[in-house]
């Protein structure tokens, strides 16, 4: 009897472990593509491989009352266009560390509404994705620009704003896939 109900318990291991191999093979795999609008979700953490982006450390603020420079990325989640600049992004926070804020802001909730005031982020995004907004300590703009701008440029206006070296870059092509970009901007 011990016998047979031994077997009958093994039987039913091997049973469910069977099953439990179909379904975890059965799974669908991750799909997250970056030449499409669609929502992957965080395209730091997917794109750029630094989640710690969003959400950003401090409100701008926060930045304009203690004089720091600010550099606003308005994005979206969704869009090609944002998923592709995201390395850019990660690579500001890598070159300047906490000598600036950096920003990176999603537009959804900014859509839509009126603008409050300096300190509210909806007074600088014009509409577009990406835009890249650099403010001076002096609370002026020193950059505004649309689309896949320059690391180059982004970096010559935070220079320009903290009065710091802008960091040699390198050979970084911006215009490259975004793992290229990754791994030129880590091998520098």
């Amino acid at each position: 009897m011990a016998i047979r109900c031994f077997g009958l318990m093994l039987a039913l291991v091997r049973c469910l472990i069977t099953v439990s191999i179909a379904l975890l093979l059965h799974v669908a795999p991750a799909a997250a593509v970056l030449n499409s609008d669609s929502y992957d979700g965080n395209i730091y953490a997917l794109y750029a491989g630094n989640g710690s982006l969003v959400p950003p450390a401090s409100t701008l603020e926060e930045s304009l009352a203690e004089g720091r420079t600010a550099v606003i990325v308005y994005y979206l989640d969704d869009s090609a266009v944002s998923k592709r600049f995201a390395p850019v992004v990660s690579e500001l926070q890598r070159l300047w560390g906490r000598s600036i804020d950096l920003l990176p802001l999603s537009t959804d909730p900014l859509q839509g509404r009126e603008a409050l005031g300096a300190g509210d982020p909806a007074t600088y995004w014009s509409g577009t994705i990406p835009q890249v907004v650099v403010i001076g300590t002096d609370g002026r703009i020193v950059l505004d620009q649309n689309g896949q701008v320059p690391l180059v440029a982004i970096n010559d206006a935070i220079s320009a704003s903290t009065g710091l070296p802008a960091p040699d870059l390198g050979r970084i092509d911006q215009g490259g896939s975004f793992n290229e970009v990754n791994i030129e901007v880590t091998a520098n």
